[in-house]
């Protein structure tokens, strides 16, 4: 039963040839290519979770081992997500907390709780995540953080900003272009749109593109950058003088929209829109960049961002590793057919199971070395459906080939829906979510938003318009458009059409 659970050759086929899913990231590194690296001596190599690698480590008998994100969390001083964190937010929300919450998949967070209060308040605030575009399609693994965010952005009604980081991507790594930075940005767009995001609470950017156009964002990005040192990066990141200056500066980019100020199109340029702070839900391995943001954010007077993380999709070869872009068989990805998802997880998913069907029956199955198991704790929805799997398991009453079966079926179901949504993101799509423009979103009354002013103070607002030249009737005419902010029949806030006229152009 396991002998086709064994780690991928680095040399293997099927390998991806496309560049590594995160920067500095050699596109064959797995959990088992870190043995070869553990000392001969002891054969020992501690776990290494950096925004570049991710790794559980090697004991000293040369066992590769899973992520230990209690002692991550520690390691990185963030706070556990316990259960009277989680009662409250039911209680503050009147939502039940997401599966990745309740099953220790967000682990830990950053001043949850500030949110929480502002919340209750009706105070506003926003959500900033993230993803930089090393491929042209993303995996299951990317999916999860986006996932909890759409959930998060229901919950609280609150605006979304969406950074891809095309630069950081294309300063990381001397084989991607510029041409494949458009191109995976084009893509994995339009792949994040197709989970489902809400458009009118929505701004997706890449950072070529929005720094070259809003000087507020690079203002913020330069402020960051003074108060930032080469020691403080170094020491985060391990960097030294082999890395290039753009790998130094990156950390202020990611940074500047963790400030609302950054985005004046969204919350108007009033000096209070400095007080109103993010709530960044990632991956844990993305903290360094922040924790520099949080240390540097009291300098400049801005609200320090609070974050929530979550863990690692475990790649298929098995825990102590993640997903990686560029190596097909370590993921299931957006784009895999329901015979590729069956084959890869047959074939490559390490199991818990024993090596025979007597012996599982005996002393039943290791639920949480099984990947399939594990990708139904991120997957399936039931509670106690997924209970009774891992009892079943553990007891020997179910068997690796029954646990694989379930697995299936549901990443089919998830990527068959995904597949779906994803037909109907169109560029012109694609490209609404990209413009900048106001967003729609709840806000309490009397609330500070846009020009610091009160959410009715606003409604009156009119936005300048714009103009374009159409084809019509074998000419071309002027067509002009000049927009309202208005509160529809709900309360919701949002742009409407004022007025639209056509002239003959010149």
């Amino acid at each position: 039963m396991a002998s086709a659970n064994q780690p991928q050759a680095q040399n293997d086929p099927a390998n991806k040839t496309a560049v590594a899913d995160e920067p500095g990231q050699p596109p064959n590194l797995t959990t088992a290519s870190l043995a070869a690296q553990a000392p001969a001596s002891t054969g020992a190599v501690e776990q290494r979770i950096t925004p570049f690698e991710v790794s559980g480590g090697v004991d000293a008998f040369g066992k590769l081992l899973p992520v230990d994100y209690a002692k991550l969390t520690r390691d990185f001083g963030a706070s556990p997500i316990t259960p009277e964190l989680l009662a409250r937010f039911e209680r503050v929300t009147g939502r039940k907390p997401h599966r990745f919450m309740r099953r220790g998949i967000v682990l830990s967070h950053r001043e949850l709780d500030v949110i929480l209060t502002r919340y209750e308040k009706g105070e506003p605030f926003y959500l900033y995540t993230g993803r930089g575009p090393s491929s042209d399609s993303m995996h299951v693994g990317h999916a999860v953080p986006f996932e909890f965010t759409k959930y998060l952005q229901e919950v609280f009604d609150c605006p979304l900003v969406i950074q891809l980081t095309d630069d950081e991507k294309f300063m990381h790594n001397r084989k991607i272009t510029l041409e494949d930075c458009d191109r995976y940005t084009r893509e994995n767009a339009k792949d994040i749109i197709g989970l489902g995001f809400d458009q009118s609470k929505t701004f997706i950017f890449n950072d070529r593109r929005y720094i070259s156009s809003t000087l507020a964002f690079y203002d913020n990005v330069i402020r960051m950058a003074e108060h930032i040192t080469v020691a403080q990066i170094e020491g985060t990141f391990g960097f030294n003088r082999s890395n290039n200056i753009g790998e130094y500066f990156f950390c202020a980019i990611q940074s500047a929209p963790s400030f609302a100020t950054s985005f004046p199109h969204i919350f108007g340029n009033d000096k209070n829109v400095k007080s109103i702070p993010c709530l960044i839900p990632c991956a844990i391995d993305q903290d360094p960049y922040f924790r520099q943001t949080r240390d540097n954010a009291a300098k400049l007077n801005f609200k320090k961002p609070s974050l929530i993380h979550s863990i690692f999709l475990p790649a298929l070869q098995g825990p102590g590793s993640k997903m990686s872009a560029s190596i097909d068989t370590s993921a299931i990805f957006l784009t895999d057919t329901p015979a590729q998802i069956k084959k890869k997880i047959n074939k490559y998913a390490f199991s818990g199971g024993q090596e025979t069907v007597e012996k599982h029956r005996e002393l039943g199955g290791r639920a949480l070395d099984d990947v399939p198991f594990q990708y139904l704790t991120f997957f399936m929805e039931d509670d106690e459906e997924l209970e009774r799997l891992r009892q079943g398991y553990e007891k020997g009453e179910i068997l690796t080939g029954e646990m694989k079966a379930i697995c299936i079926k549901h990443l089919q179901e998830y990527v068959a829906a995904f597949q779906e949504r994803r037909k109907t993101v169109t560029e012109e799509v694609k490209e609404v979510f990209m413009e900048k423009r106001p967003l729609k979103f709840r806000a309490a009354p009397g609330a500070p938003v846009a020009d610091g002013k009160t959410q009715d103070a606003v409604l009156e607002k009119e936005k300048s318009g714009h103009s374009k030249k159409m084809s019509l009737g074998g000419g071309t005419v002027n067509v002009k458009q000049e927009m309202a902010v208005d509160k529809d029949a709900t309360g919701e806030v949002g742009e409407r059409l004022k007025r639209m006229s056509v002239s003959k152009a010149s």
